[in-house]
């Protein structure tokens, strides 16, 4: 019987069935250091998709066409969506939403890094479709596949929304870059402003992640970081050539004997103070995520209010 079972017995079983392939459910027995890790992630995970809603917001009334407005106004509600699952799934594991949010706002709990720099002209709402969204399409691929149920059934619809988005924004740049030499020179300098944030997606480098090898471990990560930003490198380079940008990297060149492209060093003391809170925009996104919480209060409570009128 389980339950008659160690703490350690119970951790060797479970490890056990992670090294076979078998998908942890929310009623599964779980190390509380697992559903801690997977509590952090999952939530960090959701807390990006709505704050990162934010940045793209900020160009709804000024897209340059009806259709480009439509089309904007569709993916931020993707990204909503994805939020939403997202929360879903992390309360499986016994943490309420609500104390999610509280730690969102009172700013205890961290989102991307890349929601806090600004959207300065129309040609970031494609790169961040292209760059940002291409480096979340590389993340969630893998999690579709990771150890936790909940959170890999999750990730098959947002692959899917977000394979759209990434196009989406190729399409901006594409257009930009057959454009006006004005149009080319704005592009060309959101990529300049928008590449390195995106590299930094992916966290710090696996020498200085606190946190990977427990994740690898328990099968909730598949690949370390520098593998998943070499394979995001590998694939943006030619795509960047094909419609004629240049991205901001002296040192990024095709390496035949790895058959990978060599990059530059990273800014890791910018990813740490953007982290720290001293971004561009974080008190910014964290100040408007609280007032949009505080003023949708009303709204909550209505449904809250028919809810038990009508279904208790």
């Amino acid at each position: 019987m389980e339950s008659t079972l160690t703490e350690e017995q119970k951790e060797i079983d479970f490890q056990n069935k992670i090294d076979s392939g078998i998908v942890i459910e929310p009623k599964d027995w779980m190390p509380e250091r697992y559903r801690k890790q997977l509590t952090r992630m999952m939530s960090q995970h959701a807390h990006s998709e709505v704050v990162g809603m934010l940045p793209e917001g900020n160009w709804i009334t000024r897209a340059p066409s009806l259709d480009r407005k439509a089309i904007l106004l569709a993916k931020i509600q993707d990204e909503a969506g994805h939020g939403l699952y997202i929360y879903s799934a992390a309360e499986t594991l016994g943490t309420d939403r609500q104390e999610m949010l509280d730690q969102l706002h009172s700013g205890k709990a961290k989102y991307s890094s890349i929601f806090n720099y600004p959207t300065q002209n129309w040609a970031d709402i494609g790169s961040i479709g292209w760059l940002v969204d291409g480096a979340a399409i590389i993340n969630q691929t893998a999690l579709a596949k990771c150890s936790y149920g909940p959170y890999s059934r999750a990730m098959i619809r947002i692959c899917k929304e977000e394979n759209f988005h990434n196009k989406q924004g190729y399409q901006i740049l594409a257009y930009l870059m057959k454009g006006t030499k004005e149009q080319q020179e704005m592009a060309q300098d959101s990529i300049n402003r928008w590449w390195w944030p995106s590299l930094m997606m992916f966290g710090p480098s696996d020498a200085d992640s606190p946190n990977s090898d427990e994740l690898l471990r328990w099968k909730v990560k598949l690949h370390s970081n520098d593998f998943l930003r070499q394979r995001f490198i590998d694939r943006t380079v030619p795509q960047a050539e094909a419609i004629g940008l240049t991205l901001p990297d002296d040192k990024l060149k095709w390496n035949p004997e790895t058959r990978h492209y060599d990059w530059g060093e990273i800014n890791w003391d910018e990813f740490y103070a953007v982290i720290k809170g001293n971004g561009p925009c974080n008190r910014e996104r964290l100040k408007a995520r609280v007032d949009a919480h505080e003023n949708g209060a009303w709204v909550r409570e209505a449904a809250q209010a028919y809810a038990q009128k009508h279904f208790n």
